[in-house]
Order: C-alpha cells, then sequence, then structure tokens
C-alpha cells in the first residue's frame, strides 16, 4: 500500500466527518454558505497562525502573478463548488447533489488526460463507473423522478462536480513552486477573503461569542478542513490527480457512517452495496497490474 493512498484515504475519510460541525453550526441557525465562511475562514486563521511560527518562509510568495493558482483552488474550487452544491440542494435534495457533486473525478480524469498527459486506462474506467455507481446507492439517489428534475438543476450540480475537481488540477500545478501546507494555507486565505463580506455579521454576529458555536467552527475548520486538504494535497503531490481523486469517493462511505453512528440515521442495504462498490474500486486502483491503456498521449 502507497503512501500517496494513506495520505488520499485519509484526507478523504476526515472530509467525510463533516457533517458532524455543519448539523451543529446548523442548529444555531447559520445559513449554508455562513458555514462555509466559517470553516474557511477558521481553517485559514490556524494555517496562517502556524506558518507563520513554524515555516514563515514557506508563506513567501515566489511570484505575485503565482496568486492565480491559489485563486483557482480558493475561489474556482472551494467557493465555486460549495455554492453550486448548496444550490443544488434548494433545488432538488441531498442526494441528488451528493450524486453529481461525485461526478468530479470523471472531471479529473479528462482534464489530468489533456493537461498533465495521464493514462487513460480500463482500470480507471471500469473504477470510475463503480464509485459512480456506490455513490448513488450511498446517497440513495434511487428512484429518480427525472420528469421533475430540470436541465439547469442537473447542470447546476454538474458544476459542483467541476469545482470539486479543479482543486485537484489546480493543485497539480501549484505542487511545482509550493509545499502542501502552503497551497493549503492560501487556498482558504483567499477563499476566506472572498466570503467575508457575505457573511451577515448583523443577524448572526453575536453568535461568534457563544463558546461551543467557536468550539464547532474551530472543530470544523481544523480537522476536516485544515489537516484533511494538507493531506490530501501532500499525497497528490505523489500520485496522479486521476488516481488522488478516485480514492476520495470513500467521502461518503465515511459521512454515512458518521450518520448513522451519531445522528441515528437509517442505513439501507442498498447503501452497503454501494459501500462495498466504493471500497472495491479503491482497491482496484492500488492492485498492481499491467494497465491496458485506452489510448496514450505521447
Amino acid at each position: 500500500m502507497s503512501k500517496a493512498f494513506i495520505y488520499i484515504i485519509t484526507g478523504a475519510a476526515l472530509w467525510g466527518t463533516i457533517g458532524f460541525y455543519v448539523e451543529n453550526l446548523y442548529a444555531y441557525g447559520f445559513t449554508p454558505m455562513e458555514v462555509v465562511t466559517l470553516r474557511v475562514s477558521t481553517a485559514a486563521m490556524m494555517l496562517l497562525i502556524y506558518m507563520s511560527f513554524y515555516a514563515p518562509k514557506q508563506l513567501k510568495l515566489k511570484k505575485w502573478t503565482d496568486i492565480s493558482y491559489f485563486i483557482g483552488t480558493g475561489v474556482f474550487s472551494i467557493i465555486f463548488f460549495n455554492y453550486s452544491m448548496f444550490k443544488t440542494i434548494e433545488l432538488a435534495s441531498i442526494s441528488v447533489s451528493a450524486a453529481l457533486l461525485y461526478t468530479g473525478p470523471a472531471f479529473v480524469i479528462i482534464l489530468s488526460f489533456f493537461l498533465f498527459k495521464e493514462r487513460l486506462t480500463k482500470r480507471k474506467v471500469i473504477a470510475l463507473f463503480t464509485t459512480l455507481i456506490g455513490t448513488t446507492l450511498v446517497v440513495e439517489l434511487f428512484p429518480l423522478d427525472l420528469e421533475n428534475l430540470p436541465l439547469l438543476t442537473i447542470f447546476i450540480g454538474l458544476c459542483s462536480g467541476l469545482g470539486y475537481a479543479l482543486y485537484s488540477i489546480f493543485s497539480k500545478f501549484a505542487l511545482e513552486k509550493y509545499s502542501s501546507l502552503a497551497i493549503t494555507t492560501y487556498t482558504f486565505i483567499v477563499a476566506a477573503i472572498a466570503l467575508l463580506p457575505f457573511f451577515s455579521f448583523q443577524a448572526h454576529g453575536a453568535l461568534l461569542t457563544d463558546f461551543k458555536v467557536i468550539l464547532f467552527a474551530f472543530g470544523l475548520g481544523f480537522l476536516p478542513t485544515a489537516v484533511a486538504y494538507i493531506i490530501y494535497t501532500y499525497g497528490l503531490q505523489q500520485t496522479e490527480a486521476s488516481n488522488a481523486s478516485l480514492l476520495t469517493t470513500v467521502e461518503p462511505v465515511v459521512a454515512t457512517l458518521v450518520g448513522v453512528f451519531i445522528f441515528e440515521e437509517h442505513f439501507a442495504v442498498s447503501q452497503i452495496v454501494g459501500m462495498i462498490c466504493i471500497i472495491g474500486a479503491v482497491i482496484l486502483m492500488q492492485i498492481q497490474l499491467p494497465e491496458n491503456r485506452l489510448t496514450k498521449i505521447k
């Protein structure tokens, strides 16, 4: 088992714990985008403080134009995919949103093929379709009423998948110059700067003095955000972006288990089958077999 595999799986598993913090913050009346703002802002503060003391040299930009990488990861990925995901939930449902979000690996595989000349193999294609099927079962997407699902909603949901994928793409470029820690820090600084003006301080500012709110906000910003993205980005440095994106599909498995064991949500047989599909696809990506390439770029 490669180190990259362990890092990426661990990062994705930590993402899967987001629901615990989010549900508790929703209980205080925060809107979805306000929760995203709390998430990126607390992560940015913690990372900036840590790097200022322990890795100040890594905070220095090699070129001012390199900020474009972090606008990519922070705005076009973090903010864009969260907004698209929440809008899809508003227009359809959580299950539809989750299933469309996890088209992300497909976007990564396609973009990596053209941008990084990564191989498109039969194993990747099989793993991709297996994870897509597994995800739809885990989030209980079926039965789906397509007649009441407008094309605009599907498009916005696919945008969340594209935004989700862009983190891997922009990070891959940034990793040529910056460490995973620096990339994660700048990503959340940029995202926080972009989102803070839209936070309703007048309506919910007083809640930020509540100890429990602070605890949940910083908890959200720490483990499933700062730590998770650092670990994932570090793993991304050691493997292909397409492989990394496929491994992240363990997130809905962990999220479902959190819902079952912490929030006592129901657990269906179809979800077990879906988990088996996802875990099977992850194992498939780790088996060392000769690759049959569907196509190759020289």
